[in-house]
């Protein structure tokens, strides 16, 4: 299966006017990597193949956790950027998060239906959502340190849990029931809510000040470093690929020695191509997998890497906006419905039959130019996207029902 997703069903608290077009710039750049990664290289016409393969890879995994910090975003956003909501207020949001998160799980499990080659993130979605209720009164300080501490536990832990669970083959659908959700589906909550609350912390901070941006970047910057970087030094100066080649190996199993040359470098192609196509989460054969940063390891190296890069991404969505102003609107119109279009674009592909491994050049720009159309329009006549409309009434009349405005609960 392939494997990004978009997130786009929680920010309709924040009023019309007091939009961040950089955060929605920022989200249909996430769409749109994962057009690029479902549609696959081979439905890329304008780059010839190598550059095609650079950008598919660019896309693959960081588009998903991009999707998953910017939902974190619009989580702090919703329940009071830098003063959390207290009270009454934050209680209906919570019932309206959890309404849209129903909504979510429902969406993505009728999305799986249509058989395509998708791993769709919709029910996990869900399910970020409802794991980040009890965060929603934290200030930034405490979600940078409860993101911190995901990222620092939760790829060992799964590790270690996964191990002793004896879990080895992989969903056969997006996700297949709770321990999925948490530790061997696509994108397991183990690792992914480090993206959600450490976009959470960010939320909570003052997004228009240039010194705030220019920490992020800063921080950004710092994080691919360690995560990227750390990563290769691990594998290749101090040897770890070298090791988890001999651990993999069917000769080291057996006890015998690796001599053949040939035979060395076809194994490590091997274990080159293992790290290339993960799913989620390592192997728990050997602690070696740990040090790899490769799209959706779930490691704590790739996920420092690729919230440095979301915060890269959003940071420099925030400046063009800015400098761009209305050049920037079939973009921020597509990020500001990304759930429609997230949904448009499964089915589409459902229709057509489309897969990864198809050679379909000009696929992906068709798909590109169709969404910036039909959002761009759909945004100027008629404002909120169609699912994004329809997930808002549907939170707002549940949280009405259950604590309505003027009856405050106790």
């Amino acid at each position: 299966m392939s494997q990004q997703t978009p997130n786009r069903a929680v920010e309709d608290a924040v009023p019309a006017g007091a939009r961040i077009v950089g955060i929605d710039v920022a989200r249909a750049l996430a769409v749109f990597g994962m057009f690029t990664v479902h549609l696959g290289v081979g439905a890329i016409g304008l780059l010839p193949d190598d550059p095609a393969e650079i950008v598919h890879g660019i896309a693959r995994g960081r588009s998903s956790a991009l999707f998953a910090f910017l939902a974190g975003v619009s989580l702090a956003l919703v329940s009071g950027r830098s003063q959390p909501l207290a009270g009454q207020p934050l209680h209906r949001l919570r019932l309206r998060l959890l309404v849209r998160a129903t909504i979510l799980i429902v969406l993505g499990a009728l999305l799986d239906v249509l058989g395509t080659r998708v791993a769709v993130i919709l029910a996990y979605y869900g399910g970020y959502f409802v794991l980040a209720l009890p965060l929603l009164r934290l200030r930034a300080p405490a979600l940078a340190a409860t993101a911190a501490a995901i990222w620092l536990v939760g790829p060992q832990a799964s590790f270690v849990l996964r191990g002793l669970l004896g879990t080895s083959d992989y969903p056969q659908s997006s996700v297949d029931g709770p321990l999925d959700f948490l530790l061997t589906g696509y994108y397991p909550a183990f690792t992914f809510m480090a993206f959600v609350v450490a976009g959470m912390a960010v939320g909570r901070l003052d997004l228009s000040a240039g010194r705030v941006r220019a920490w992020l970047a800063g921080v950004g910057l710092g994080l691919v470093t360690l995560g990227y970087g750390g990563s290769w030094l691990a594998l290749h100066p101090l040897g770890g690929l070298e090791r988890l080649t001999h651990a993999l190996s069917p000769a080291a199993a057996a006890g015998q020695a690796q001599t053949d040359l040939a035979y060395q470098q076809m194994v490590r192609e091997w274990v080159s191509e293992q790290i290339g196509s993960l799913h989620g989460r390592v192997p728990t054969d050997t602690p070696l997998w740990l040090l790899v940063a490769s799209p959706h390891s779930g490691t704590s190296f790739e996920i420092a890497g690729a919230v440095g890069a979301a915060l890269l991404v959003l940071v420099a969505c925030l400046v063009a906006a800015d400098f761009l102003g209305a050049v920037c609107y079939p973009l921020a119109a597509a990020g500001a419905m990304a759930l429609t279009v997230y949904v448009g674009h499964i089915v589409v592909i459902a229709l057509i039959g489309a897969a990864p491994e198809d050679t379909a050049p000009f696929r992906l720009e068709l798909f590109l130019v169709g969404a910036l159309a039909f959002a761009t329009l759909w945004r100027l006549l008629l404002g909120r996207g169609p699912l994004e409309r329809g997930v808002s009434w549907a939170s707002t009349v549940a949280a009405d029902a259950a604590a309505p405005p003027d009856q405050p609960r106790r």
